[in-house]
């Protein structure tokens, strides 16, 4: 009798085993065939004529047959190029053709002036294809108490020293040496799924609250936005609420005399009316947009290390947003910062490939696109990682360094091989990614490593 209860008990082992395998192999099956609809979508765009059509400067260009037409520019520039010119082009002909070794396929002046023909716009539309089919189709996007969150933050882009490009940007003099160009870049990221939903390079003189009001016209009613002290003013915030959507953003304690009045009560929280600065008037009338005064809420947050910020949102409901969620909330504006170091150390976008106004667009807004690309690769195999986390004492995040060198040139192949190739790489790449992970240790805090970031130099670019 206790052989047969044994026997039994290995039986419904043996089951519940199989069908955890079963189901497995049914989630990665799911998760790879998402992926390649992914894949397959960008890639009916990217070889739509109306695409063509709309992305290149002139009626005649790309109409000749030639050994780099309007798609393999595409792909070529999402490759996250980093090297030099021709040895990106061997190595990059050598994955999409198969070579055993680097060919010479592709020369680098037919690259620059394959280049000069498409418009930057490709990249920026490409970019809301893929943000748009991510909401859309992939499951366990993440919210914050219902809302789509988002951050706006800007930085300065170091860009190559070409008179143009210096001309068009602009530059910055120091008091010794020679003037820097520079540009602004912005973007409005999502900080929970690590997204660029929109970015922005822009010549220098332009500031972060005229980028960000770029920004706030894709907003929806269920976007809140984050801000950081740079960015409050009367007319964004008004901008932010005449389209529907909600903001929390940290001001000066010494902003505004309603502010000040707030700080030096020492009340935790104060609902408030705030007026129309004259200095808002201006935008507000240009926007179309009411004066009236908007009725606001100010948080107190005492920090760890003993400094008081105050936030000021529209989210006035005391009941459904307590006072004790806001400091968390705020904290999670330090994810467009550390994605803006990501952009600039690993992806190198100061790198720049091109002595052109328009390479320096092309550069940018391909990168940001690749991020993404990579990005939602990464995040789709979160299900596989918080599985495993059950058994770990940290959760795991995909290491996204070693993403970002896994992507590359795969990347091609996921847009030039049929279906069934593609299935097989995604399968093969995402259970890379899985495996390739590093712990997230919550309450770690570094000094900011104010090093001076290497310059790239257009002469002498690195080979690897």
């Amino acid at each position: 009798m206790e052989l047969n209860i044994i026997n039994k008990f290995h039986a419904k082992e043996e089951k519940c085993l199989k069908k955890l395998i079963v189901n497995w192999i049914l989630a990665w099956s799911l998760l790879c065939d998402c992926c390649a609809k992914l894949i397959e979508y960008i890639k009916d765009i990217i070889f739509s004529d109306h695409f063509i059509s709309l992305h290149k400067q002139k009626p005649s260009d790309f109409t000749r047959q030639r050994k780099l037409p309007f798609q393999t520019l595409i792909f070529f520039m999402m490759n996250l190029i980093s090297g030099s010119y021709q040895k990106e082009l061997n190595n990059f002909f050598q994955t999409l053709m198969g070579f055993d070794v680097p060919k010479r396929f592709v020369s680098k002046v037919a690259l620059s002036k394959a280049r000069l023909k498409l418009k930057y716009e490709a990249f920026v539309e490409l970019n809301r294809h893929l943000v748009e089919y991510f909401y859309r189709h992939f499951e366990s996007v993440s919210k914050w108490h219902g809302f789509n969150l988002l951050v706006v933050d800007g930085s300065l882009i170091r860009l190559p020293r070409i008179k143009k490009i210096a001309a068009h940007f602009g530059a910055w003099h120091p008091a010794k040496g020679d003037e820097c160009p520079m540009a602004r870049a912005s973007q409005l990221f999502d900080p929970l799924n690590r997204i660029s939903i929109d970015a922005i390079i822009s010549p220098k003189h332009i500031g972060e609250r005229e980028l960000a009001a770029q920004h706030f016209l894709k907003l929806l009613p269920e976007d809140l936005v984050l801000l950081n002290r740079g960015y409050p003013a009367y007319w964004l915030f008004n901008l932010i609420l005449s389209l529907q959507a909600n903001f929390c953003a940290r001001i000066s304690n010494t902003k505004w005399k309603i502010v000040r009045k707030f700080f030096n009560s020492g009340k935790r929280e104060k609902i408030i009316y705030l007026p129309a600065y004259s200095t808002s008037i201006k935008m507000c009338r240009q926007m179309g947009l009411d004066l009236k005064p908007l009725k606001l809420r100010l948080i107190r947050v005492d920090l760890p290390t003993g400094e008081t910020e105050i936030l000021i949102t529209a989210l006035i409901d005391k009941q459904q947003y307590p006072y004790d969620i806001f400091a968390e909330l705020y904290h999670q504006r330090w994810f467009v910062e550390e994605d803006y170091k990501k952009i600039k150390c690993w992806i190198e976008v100061e790198n720049f490939t091109g002595k052109t106004v328009l390479s320096v667009y092309q550069d940018f807004h391909a990168r940001v696109f690749s991020k993404n690309m990579t990005q939602i690769l990464s995040f789709s195999t979160k299900p596989f990682i918080e599985r495993a986390d059950r058994n770990r004492k940290y959760s795991y995040q995909v290491n996204f360094a070693q993403a970002l060198a896994s992507v590359k040139n795969t990347i091609v192949l996921l847009f030039n091989r049929p279906m069934e190739t593609v299935n097989r790489l995604l399968h093969d790449l995402l259970e890379l990614l899985s495996m390739t992970v590093e712990p997230v240790r919550p309450g770690r805090e570094y000094p900011r490593n104010h090093k001076k970031r290497k310059n790239f130099y257009l002469n002498y670019k690195p080979i690897g």
